[in-house]
């Protein structure tokens, strides 16, 4: 019997809430009293923010399935986007804004007597993720709704997300991130979604009657996979795609035979133990438990969303013959490309498909995407960890491996370097699997982030791999979301755009071009700096919040914003502060600045929190010396988040990109920067390149070695003591680490930091250092023209639309995913007359 159409099944009507600020008043009311609990007489700001979002989250999810329903009609082909991190940061401005009811709820609440301001401060960020990967899956998830493709994500419900980052005695001090303390508003517990997960064990070979082997994993321990539902609202479209986050569950809260004999610790063990697998974001992989801990993780959210995504597609009536003709899955980095292995076990052991037709099923199905060209950032696995937490796998990878290696033995007959080089086992380092080499042979796509990344995949890490499938590897250049890095995060600036070009760039970033001839507009050159100035304003109030320290906002912001790595090269950047200190002492007319630096180490990069400190020392003397007063100021922002992000950006003026040339994929900060308004100084690096060919070279200040120029110095091996003399002061720089000078009650650290760059520095600051102190001169006597300054960073933002992450979406459909748009027409009721 036929379902009756929606207007006539009372089971699939649904009467959209209406969007006015009266109504929305008074769902916010409903929601504070039957769903928070609580007499509006007595309700906190914590409560209102929850109460709102309550209210928020009926529209989201009724556009969920309207979305939903529509595409199930339309039979679309779907995306599925795996990825170890979600960098969401907070979603009550993001989710109104993009459900285009932003001022209709502060009116509401204005009427109820509450500060709109007030209880948004209050929202966690939920950091899922740390740095530039974890944003970029968030705002392509965003984009996908805004633009209406069928795609959802998948990622673990971390209980601590990023470390929360204290500085104490100029050190690093991670702290949990317990982001879920007041609870989740936003989520939807799906506990009728859950499947097995199933670690350890062993495996046991059958042989069926038609001379087919296959295979049993027996024994061993199960974890349960539960689902939490995420919805991401489009910008002001109707679609709500959706976010799945997997929590671990036990097969069993606790052991009643343990309980009642009173060992309630052993009682609640297996409880314990499996809750673990997604307790923490990143466990710290510097033990072997902590390495299993990862595998672990990885394995977890793999299983569950490729049994989701399976369960999905059987339900929609599809034969498993067909998945590739439905399903895009895109891997997100090296961490799920045990997706590949189990991907073929579940069609080959569960669902009986021969080994072939499950292995073009899977390469069909999959694409890559490569976010280092850093071999040693490339997970590899010992294989006997393999074998021991996940055996059936380590069977089926042996067997993709063979077969992959005699295919490139037919066509590369007599190459057993080759051979050795490509294989997915890597004999030479203590047998070892390599998940980049799994994921490459997975997939039918391939892509870097940025066009030198890509390149240079093709010549250096891929390199054999592009020999053999060339036409598999493409470029997709990263993007951002104008919707969170302009229109939300700098409404001073999107109100100026407005003004001069119509609203319509919001929804075409390629509009912003019509803002390139108010460059050379002194009006609009004016009200550009006034933009900026409040931006300061808002950020030098943050930054007295959260450090003590005062700083003007009449001065040149210069921001390095992103995580702490070697390569990334902090300490060229603490280099120059020690020069500016140097000069201003020494009587020099030097620009007055403000140095800010933000970003977190990872708990076991000792190096990298080595680094911290001595920033933090090194600002702890500047700041505070009388002979520099407000001249000089270096501020190392603690606990970098997007929240907080969104108020740096747009107060900044320079934007360092200064990593060692062919290190960076790409870089989202130097895009996100530079559609503010900041001007960039940077190396030939990952997406730099790409910047400079669109703002033009006169309006970026390019320094540095390039990536081949990297590579032929390391091979002439020159020490890097013999770059003192490049630079007038660059010994005087490195003597008074040497010396400690800036130390804090002992200078062991900072002068190990000097030794490590003159013995061994393998990012090459020294290198580096004097094109990068002279282009930094460069920028100080444009500075000090401030209406060629401004000119050239309003031709920054106009010619930034090629880096919307609207476009970058649209590429992946394309070219990798073979998806198609399905908006969604439905919509809030308009107001009652």
């Amino acid at each position: 019997m036929s379902a009756a159409p929606d207007n006539l099944n009372p089971r699939r009507q649904l009467s959209p809430l209406p969007c006015d600020s009266d109504s929305l008043r008074q769902s916010i009311r409903d929601a504070l009293v039957r769903v928070v609990g609580k007499d509006p007489d007595l309700a906190t700001p914590r409560d209102w923010l929850h109460a709102v979002a309550f209210a928020i989250r009926e529209r989201i999810i009724e556009r969920r399935v309207v979305t939903r329903r529509q595409f199930a009609e339309e039979d679309v082909k779907r995306v599925f986007y795996l990825s170890m991190e979600y960098l969401m940061g907070r979603m009550l401005e993001a989710n109104l804004r993009n459900m285009g009811i932003l001022e209709a709820t502060q009116e509401a609440l204005s009427k109820l007597g509450v500060d709109f301001r007030e209880i948004a401060r209050l929202e966690e960020d939920a950091a899922l993720g740390n740095g530039g990967l974890g944003r970029l899956a968030a705002c392509i998830l965003e984009s996908m709704a805004t633009q209406g493709y069928p795609g959802y994500g998948y990622g673990i419900r971390y209980e601590f997300g990023m470390f929360q980052q204290h500085i104490e005695h100029c050190r690093q001090v991670e702290h949990p991130d317990n982001w879920l303390r007041y609870g989740n508003p936003w989520e939807f517990p799906r506990p009728e979604k859950i499947f097995p997960v199933h670690f350890y064990g062993y495996v046991v070979e059958h042989h069926e009657k038609n001379g087919e082997n296959c295979y049993a994993w027996e024994d061993g321990e199960e974890v349960i996979a539960m689902a939490y539902d995420f919805p991401t609202a489009g910008y002001e479209r109707r679609n709500v795609n959706n976010l799945r986050l997997w929590a671990a569950k036990p097969t069993r809260d606790f052991d009643l035979r343990y309980f009642n004999e009173g060992d309630y610790i052993r009682a609640v063990a297996d409880k314990n133990e499996s809750e673990t697998i997604s307790m923490v974001l990143y466990p710290n992989d510097a033990t072997a438990i902590g390495k299993e801990l990862r595998l672990k993780q990885e394995y977890f959210f793999v299983s569950a969303s490729l049994q989701d995504i399976l369960d999905r597609h059987l339900k929609l009536g599809y034969e498993l013959t067909r998945l590739a003709d439905k399903v895009a899955i895109q891997l997100n980095d090296t961490h799920p490309a045990i997706a590949v292995a189990e991907l073929v076990r579940l069609l080959v052991d569960q669902h009986r498909l021969p080994w072939g037709q499950a292995w073009e099923i899977t390469r069909n199905v999959f694409a890559y995407t490569n976010h280092t060209l850093m071999p040693e950032a490339l997970e590899t696995w010992p294989v006997a960890l393999m074998e021991r937490v996940l055996p059936r796998h380590m069977l089926i990878i042996y067997h993709i491996n063979h077969e992959f290696l005699e295919e490139v033995r037919h066509h590369f007959p007599g190459e057993h370097d080759l051979l050795e080089r490509l294989s997915i086992i890597d004999e030479g380092h203590g047998r070892r699997v390599r998940m980049a080499h799994l994921a490459v042979v997975g997939s039918h796509r391939i892509n870097g982030v940025a066009a030198l990344h890509t390149n240079l995949l093709k010549e250096t890490l891929f390199a054999d791999f592009y020999r053999v499938w060339p036409e598999r590897f493409i470029n997709v250049t990263n993007g951002v979301t104008p919707r969170l890095w302009m229109i939300q995060a700098n409404p001073p600036l999107t109100g100026l755009i407005d003004s001069r070009i119509g609203t319509d760039w919001k929804y075409d970033l390629d509009r912003l071009k019509q803002f390139i001839p108010y460059a050379s507009d002194e009006a609009t050159r004016a009200a550009f700096r006034e933009v900026k100035r409040q931006n300061k304003e808002r950020l030098a109030g943050l930054v007295k919040r959260r450090t003590g320290i005062e700083i003007r906002p009449d001065v040149m912001y210069d921001v390095q914003i992103k995580r702490i790595h070697e390569y990334k090269r902090q300490l060229l950047k603490l280099l120059h502060v020690i020069e500016l200190y140097q000069r201003i002492r020494d009587g020099e007319e030097v620009l007055p600045r403000v140095v800010l630096f933000a970003g977190k180490a990872a708990p076991g990069y000792q190096r990298a929190k080595n680094i911290i400190e001595v920033i933090n020392q090194v600002a702890d003397i500047v700041n505070n010396d009388p002979h520099i007063g407000d001249r000089l100021k270096c501020v190392f922002f603690p606990n970098y988040e997007v929240s907080s992000a969104a108020i740096i950006i747009p107060a900044a003026d320079l934007s360092q990109q200064i990593s060692t040339a062919g290190f960076e994929a790409s870089g989202t900060g130097n895009m996100k920067l530079a559609l503010n308004g900041a001007l960039t100084i940077g190396t030939l690096d990952g997406a730099n390149i790409e910047i400079r060919d669109a703002v033009d070279e006169e309006n970026i200040f390019i320094f540095g070695m390039t990536a081949r120029e990297v590579a032929e110095h390391r091979a002439a091996g020159a020490p890097p003591s013999s770059h003192l003399d490049s630079h007038p002061r660059l010994r005087s720089i490195i003597g008074a680490l040497q010396s400690g000078f800036f130390a804090n009650g002992g200078r062991v650290l900072h002068a190990q930091l000097a030794t490590y760059l003159l013995e061994e520095d393998p990012f090459f600051v020294l290198a580096d250092y004097a094109a990068y102190s002279e282009a930094s001169n460069r920028v100080d006597q444009l500075y000090l023209d401030p209406e060629a300054w401004s000119e050239a960073a309003l031709l920054n933002i106009a010619r930034m639309s090629y880096f919307s992450i609207d476009r970058t979406v649209r590429e992946y459909a394309e070219h990798v995913w073979k998806v198609l748009p399905e908006p969604v027409q439905a919509r809030c009721p308009p107001p009652e007359s």
